[in-house]
């Protein structure tokens, strides 16, 4: 499970400030609090958020409190840099985890309470397969390409103290779930699997050489799904298999080269 970044302690002196900052906004988007949470909390904050439990909203200093009614009211504090940053007095919250409570005040201090459309509320944070078939526009390939680039900026070198480690780790799962979004709208086409095996062979450095530290082995089941995603591309497009050439004499960290060469 997802942890918070700040205890209870360390966010008090923040939720007692005056709350006259009418000009806060928080630095985040529902993008990132979507590619940032498990499925499993996301809707059930979506579903607090919907059923108006969020009650005394307030921008405060540094940040945003709210109550949130359930079992008992909960008292949350959101940080605006960081919706990660974040203390709520639930369970989960006391223990330093990230909460359904903190993820639908992060949801409202975007919002603002609008109604959130079906597209707001869908993460497409799972790899699949579109089942398209054909070329990218080559006006387009640029764009992806800068898209992906700064996706895989989250998958990163570890050098930290011990106690930024759960950061880091959310931060490769961010990045993982952001090339899954790009990835899923791709169709199958020779310069489809071209951008996802050059992605995994970048990839694949970091985690060779880059000082990636995928101990939870979350960049290791992405890179699985991509296989499974470029096997997809070859069954609905052969052609798309010229791609594969890239892989000869190729030796990966985990041999995930060798069903895309078989």
């Amino acid at each position: 499970m997802q942890k918070m970044y700040l205890s209870p302690r360390q966010n008090m002196l923040e939720k007692i400030m005056p709350s006259n900052f009418e000009n806060i906004r928080p630095y985040f988007d529902l993008d990132k609090i979507k590619f940032s949470t498990d499925e499993k909390t996301f809707q059930r904050a979506v579903g607090i958020y919907e059923s108006r439990k969020i009650k005394e909203f307030h921008k405060v200093f540094k940040g945003f409190s709210a109550k949130v009614a359930g079992t008992t009211i909960y008292d949350v504090f959101v940080s605006m840099k960081d919706f990660n940053y974040a203390d709520c007095n639930c369970y989960l919250g006391q223990k330093d985890y990230l909460c359904k409570h903190v993820v639908a005040v992060a949801i409202w201090a975007v919002m603002d309470g609008k109604k959130l459309s079906k597209e707001d509320k869908k993460q497409h944070n799972n790899l699949s397969f579109s089942g398209l078939v054909g070329e990218i526009d080559p006006n387009k390939i640029a764009e992806l390409k800068k898209k992906i680039t700064e996706a895989s900026r989250y998958i990163k070198t570890y050098n930290g103290p011990s106690k930024i480690w759960f950061q880091y780790q959310n931060s490769l799962e961010e990045g993982c779930n952001r090339l899954s979004a790009l990835f899923s709208q791709l169709p199958a086409s020779k310069s489809s699997a071209k951008l996802v095996l050059d992605t995994l062979l970048k990839l694949d450095r970091k985690l060779s050489h880059g000082g990636v530290d995928d101990s939870n082995g979350t960049v290791g089941e992405f890179i699985s799904s991509c296989v499974e995603l470029l096997i997809d591309f070859r069954k609905a497009d052969p052609s798309s298999a010229i791609a594969f050439k890239a892989l000869k004499n190729t030796e990966t960290c985990f041999g995930w080269e060798k069903p895309l060469i078989t």
